[in-house]
């Protein structure tokens, strides 16, 4: 007699809940087990639309980490919006930093990220940048690295610290007076944003992707579409109250506020097939 896995597996279980691959649930798709499936890349809309259609009705929903993911699934099936948390206790508020204290990029160093940006924008504020993240292994980014941001790092205007752990990241963050976020692609979420307003640190970024839905245009940061508007942002950083980063950056993106969320779309999921 052939034997239901799945079933023998997950039949305990009031939610299924994955942040990986589809193929992680594909046996559960006859089941009326709840099943959420979250994204933090922008999805397979083809994926999508199979799991929709083979799929128990009303036993499949979505997550996007932001709008700009959310949006994307919208068409196609049901879908919320939860955005990336940190612990908002894990960073320390610094409430005032020096009027020259540096600007700061953090994140992978890579052309979609927009490092070479940062360094024109600090060259042409004549603004001391820290740079920050590693640099992946591929070639295309290692050449990117050595030929558009090395020429350029001399140690006392433009320096480069390399990866970073939580504690470093955090006193970084803390003392930069903005973190520069010139994406050359459409951010999908950006937790660094997050991370520098728990800080107090204001943002200046693109207006791409999921930017848009972290940074309140003058409020805690500026939304550029360009490099020149990003280097007259940095002239009125001191226009923006690192307590009201530090307010948004609790009041959106705390982990207690975060994981509430998840807690009532998984009642909400398992009430939907009562």
């Amino acid at each position: 007699m052939e034997m239901n896995t799945s079933k023998i597996l997950f039949d305990h279980f009031d939610v299924v809940h994955t942040f990986g691959r589809m193929s992680n649930i594909a046996l559960l798709m006859f089941s009326k087990i709840p099943k959420i499936v979250s994204y933090q890349l922008p999805p397979t809309i083809p994926q999508v639309k199979k799991a929709v259609k083979f799929a128990r009705q009303h036993s499949i929903q979505f997550t996007g980490c932001s709008n700009y993911i959310s949006n994307q699934i919208r068409p196609f099936g049901n879908v919320n919006t939860i955005y990336n948390g940190i612990i908002i206790n894990d960073y320390h508020f610094q409430r005032e930093v020096d009027l020259n204290a540096p600007l700061i990029f953090l994140g992978r160093i890579q052309f979609e990220k927009g490092t070479h940006i940062a360094i024109e924008v600090a060259k042409r504020t004549n603004r001391d940048l820290i740079i920050a993240g590693n640099i992946p292994n591929e070639e295309i980014h290692q050449s990117y690295f050595k030929e558009y941001i090395e020429p350029f790092i001399d140690g006392q205007r433009i320096k480069y610290v390399g990866a970073v752990n939580d504690q470093e990241k955090n006193k970084l963050l803390g003392k930069s007076s903005a973190l520069l976020m010139p994406v050359n692609w459409d951010e999908p979420f950006g937790i660094v944003m997050v991370e520098a307003l728990a800080c107090g640190t204001p943002v200046l970024g693109f207006k791409r992707g999921a930017l848009p839905e972290v940074v309140e245009d003058d409020i805690n940061g500026f939304l550029c579409t360009n490099t020149e508007e990003m280097i007259d942002a940095v002239n009125k950083i001191p226009q923006i109250s690192r307590a009201k980063c530090r307010y948004i950056a609790q009041q959106k993106f705390d982990s207690n506020i975060i994981s509430k969320q998840y807690e009532n779309l998984y009642l909400n999921a398992i009430n939907n097939l009562s």
